[in-house]
């Protein structure tokens, strides 16, 4: 799980399903562009940044979908937290772990991962919507209560009012992508015991979509 733009109209119309294997290889087959000088670091700063405003104190923080260009890590670092990682991709996480080689950083599927801990800060920007459409609610759910009390989950998604999934082509791999839709995923939310605390169309007229929660 890691990042990229969204765009749910497909190219690859074959893959229409997807498995943690697939998302890691073609991401092991492109990792080099995330630490290369064309890769804008600056993207989802800003918005972890208003985040991380919902947060009295820093404590644990978890980078679900971290990817190998560590600014995440380095943000959260500089606030004060004590930072783990998490991605499907070994070249990824290569690249991740030269950058940060005291970050405890985990090659595991979000999926079937048991949370070791709980967190007050998890990001999963643009590394999720990779899930399965029929995964993506358990995803949710796990993450949510994998949040201390008052905890932040910030995240993307594609920005449509109903489910949808489809493959795209980033740097020439195929990449698949999902959403539940947006009613469905703040019900989900606040099923889990999370309440939305922003929710911003940041790339219109593109359909990218982040949401802050906050676990009650």
């Amino acid at each position: 799980m890691t990042e990229n733009s969204l765009e749910l109209t497909p190219v690859f119309r074959y893959l229409t399903s997807v498995t943690p294997e697939d998302i890691a290889a073609s991401y092991n087959q492109i990792a080099s562009h995330w630490d290369g000088p064309d890769f804008d670091r600056t993207n989802g700063i800003l918005q972890h940044e208003r985040a991380l405003q919902f947060i009295t104190a820093p404590g644990l923080a978890l980078d679900l979908g971290c990817g190998g260009s560590g600014r995440i890590i380095d943000l959260l670092m500089k606030r004060g937290f004590q930072v783990e990682g998490l991605d499907t991709s070994s070249e990824m996480l290569g690249l991740a772990r030269r950058r940060h080689p005291d970050v405890q950083f985990y090659e595991a599927d979000i999926c079937v991962w048991e949370f070791p801990k709980k967190y007050d800060f998890i990001s999963a920007w643009d590394s999720i919507w990779h899930v399965s459409l029929l995964q993506q609610p358990e995803v949710l759910r796990k993450i949510c209560t994998g949040l201390k009390r008052n905890g932040v989950f910030i995240f993307t998604t594609g920005g449509l009012d109903a489910a949808n999934h489809g493959t795209n082509a980033c740097l020439g791999q195929p990449l698949y992508h999902a959403t539940v839709g947006i009613p469905k995923i703040l019900a989900l939310l606040t099923d889990s015991g999370c309440s939305c605390r922003h929710l911003e169309y940041d790339q219109y007229p593109s359909s990218h979509l982040y949401l802050i929660s906050q676990r009650t």
